[in-house]
């Protein structure tokens, strides 16, 4: 038989906003993972791609196999991916696994259920490649910040009492509008919370760059003076301003929650939920789709009209946006994530030092293992030869396949699992 378990080397972008030489998360896991590679100091390194996307598609460490890469292996051996995975994505692995390290914000986003995905893709196949919708999940590796989901109304109401140049964008009439709506009418909150947001982003350019600089120039005064300026998020705001100055975004603090992640915390970014990252290392999982829909904190293509038409309007609180993991029943090791789409759970492993074998268990589904910490031999009956694992290696595991991993680490392991529970 073929391996059916084999070590991956993978892609890394270098987009502008991420992390820069040794300082990201995805130059030093690459960095350990392969020897061999030299991190250049003033290059950004932002995202680790682990998987089949065909602009990343990983390459096959294992000389005894003769396709290239983990697209092709997958193509030749469909039935690795397990026989439910293999019938519900056509042959395809349905996810794409990275690590990003973000420096400075990404744009203000949201993804398109499968039904607006496919109308965008029909009708702008050169701004939307495909026709999948693309919720994803991140999970912080170091302390991680985001922008995610419409805040309370009572939050945004404040600041447009105490930012008068958001509200002179906004308008009075809608500011009003949103500041009469009733908790007990949520329709009418989100109808008005539709208005004030849409306003806001339609504004004309040069009248919210002249809102923009006003506000700037009067938060940097009274920051100077040591006021307290968190009334109108002044700390998040001079920052965004210094990374896209002049950028319709940097109103969008007023809108959306800021949520802070702690290492192993998670977000669930599903459809239409407005985010953006704004700092920080996480381990993301996605479906596999290139559908991003953009309005700000961005140089790329923005299509204002299409996000404001379809985010979802209900606001709540920043909590709420912590996804919980759950242990799980079979294995105190291992936490869960299974957000509530089909296309992609993870698992989250931590190994204690006590532990000097450990099983990683079969199951019905592809899986790609990424190590964090420690290190192990990891031997399978589905595997060439031994398999060295220590921070940074990446395996692909055929479905129904086992790795015993014979720890060496005097504190332990810390691994993530991308997979498909159907």
């Amino acid at each position: 038989f073929p391996p059916a378990v084999f070590p991956l080397s993978c892609v890394v972008q270098n987009y502008s906003w991420g992390k820069v030489g040794a300082e990201s998360e995805v130059a030093k896991l690459v960095a350990s993972g392969d020897p061999l590679v030299q991190i250049q100091p003033d290059q950004p390194y932002a995202e680790l791609w682990m998987g089949t996307h065909p602009r990343g598609d990983a390459l096959i460490r294992d000389n005894r196999i003769p396709q290239k890469t983990l697209g092709q292996w997958i193509a030749d051996n469909p039935a690795c991916l397990g026989a439910k995975v293999k019938d519900a994505f056509q042959g395809q692995l349905p996810f794409l696994f990275k690590v990003l390290s973000v420096n400075t914000a990404l744009s203000v986003q949201a993804h398109p259920n499968k039904e607006l995905a496919a109308k965008l893709h029909a009708q702008f196949p050169e701004h939307y490649p495909d026709a999948n919708h693309k919720p994803e999940m991140a999970i912080a590796l170091t302390p991680f910040e985001g922008m995610c989901g419409f805040r309370p109304v009572e939050e945004i109401v404040s600041f447009l009492q105490n930012v008068p140049e958001l509200r002179a964008l906004i308008g009075e009439v809608a500011a009003e509008q949103l500041e009469r709506s009733g908790s007990d009418d949520p329709r009418g909150v989100s109808a008005a919370l539709r208005v004030c947001f849409t306003r806001l982003m339609k504004s004309e350019k040069k009248f919210f760059v002249d809102q923009l600089n006003m506000l700037v120039k009067r938060i940097s005064q009274e920051a100077a003076e040591g006021k307290d300026t968190s009334g109108s998020n002044g700390d998040l705001l001079l920052r965004l301003h210094s990374q896209y100055p002049g950028d319709i975004g940097c109103f969008t603090i007023y809108f959306l929650n800021l949520v802070r992640l702690e290492p192993g915390e998670a977000m669930f970014l599903g459809a239409n939920e407005p985010h953006a990252y704004l700092h920080g290392d996480c381990v993301e999982i996605m479906a596999c789709s290139d559908n991003t829909v953009r309005a700000g904190l961005t140089p790329k293509f923005i299509d204002v009209l299409t996000l404001c038409e379809m985010l979802n309007y209900t606001p709540a609180p920043s909590s709420s946006k912590i996804f919980p993991a759950a242990q799980s029943q079979l294995d105190p090791n291992v936490y869960l994530y299974d957000p509530p789409v089909p296309d992609f759970t993870i698992m989250r492993i931590e190994i204690p030092a006590s532990i000097k074998l450990y099983l990683i268990s079969a199951m019905d589904s592809a899986s790609i293992l990424l190590v964090i910490q420690g290190t192990a031999v990891g031997t399978s009956t589905a595997a060439a030869s031994e398999m060295s694992l220590h921070r940074g290696s990446v395996l692909f595991i055929s479905a129904n396949e086992s790795i015993s991993l014979h720890l060496s680490s005097p504190d332990g392991m810390l691994l993530f699992r991308a997979c498909c529970l159907l």
